[in-house]
């Protein structure tokens, strides 16, 4: 298990690299997905999802803007922000570094190793790119780095300065020892409430971002159709998730219009 974990960790900072990102700054979340050609979709679902994601393999298809892969990615903005981003960093492992991956629902943040062997790879991933270990030192008091000795106000300084949800903190704390169990399970709660009184922006433990979508995605979309390389249904579906009323579509479609 420690090997696959420093072989996640060394993903992570291969994408931050990749991405032209020091091993200590935030991530700025959309900016990251428009720069890598993620078409992304945030909408209201199920409180047990997290988000989904599918990657399109177009070898072969001509006139596709030299893509070799299409990758698209749906996030529940039901979930509170600092959630989002890390399950947007969870769906970026499965895109990226599962191997033989195409598409899969996930529930981001659960982090059991026995149900779902990828679904924690990506749960680990997302928390070493989200919150890289030597940025988090330089964020705590000296004071505060022995064990269970990190303050609260400090724990919310960080997420704010990472945009990360509450509970990924905790755990990727724990994960470098500076946390028990006992401390985690302490502090699970109540975040939004301190986040307030220290004066801090609530925006981050709250919900948002509804029907943003991220890209070219109505372009991608219409192409992958008319290659093949999906059917008509999904592709009405892919407008439908844009807010294209699909009855006006045909209809004018079939009135000859442009």
């Amino acid at each position: 298990m420690k090997k696959r974990l420093q072989e996640l960790e060394y993903f992570a900072r291969k994408f931050r690299e990749d991405n032209s990102l020091s091993d200590k700054e935030p991530i700025r979340i959309k900016s990251v997905l428009q720069k890598n050609d993620v078409l992304t979709i945030y909408r209201p679902i199920s409180e047990g999802v997290s988000g989904m994601s599918i990657k399109i393999n177009t070898v072969g298809v001509e006139n596709l803007n030299a893509k070799d892969v299409l990758r698209f990615m749906l996030v529940n903005s039901n979930h509170s922000v600092g959630k989002q981003h890390f399950t947007i960093c969870h769906e970026l492992y499965h895109l990226y570094f599962q191997e033989n991956f195409s598409a899969a629902i996930s529930c981001a943040g659960r982090f059991d190793k026995k149900g779902n062997p990828e679904e924690f790879n990506a749960d680990m991933f997302a928390v070493f790119l989200l919150l890289p270990q030597w940025g988090i030192y330089e964020l705590i008091p000296e004071e505060e780095r022995n064990k269970n000795k990190i303050s609260i106000s400090t724990m919310i300084a960080i997420e704010q300065y990472y945009s990360c949800s509450h509970s990924a903190l905790l755990h990727r704390l724990q994960n470098i020892g500076l946390i028990d169990e006992a401390f985690k399970q302490s502090h699970l709660k109540g975040v939004k409430s301190f986040a307030s009184l220290l004066g801090y922006d609530k925006r981050l433990y709250e919900s948002g971002n509804h029907n943003l979508v991220i890209g070219n995605y109505g372009t991608l979309a219409y192409k992958a159709w008319e290659d093949g390389l999906i059917s008509e249904s999904t592709y009405y579906s892919l407008l439908s998730d844009l807010g294209v009323d699909i009855s006006k579509l045909s209809a004018s479609n079939e009135n000859g219009e442009d």
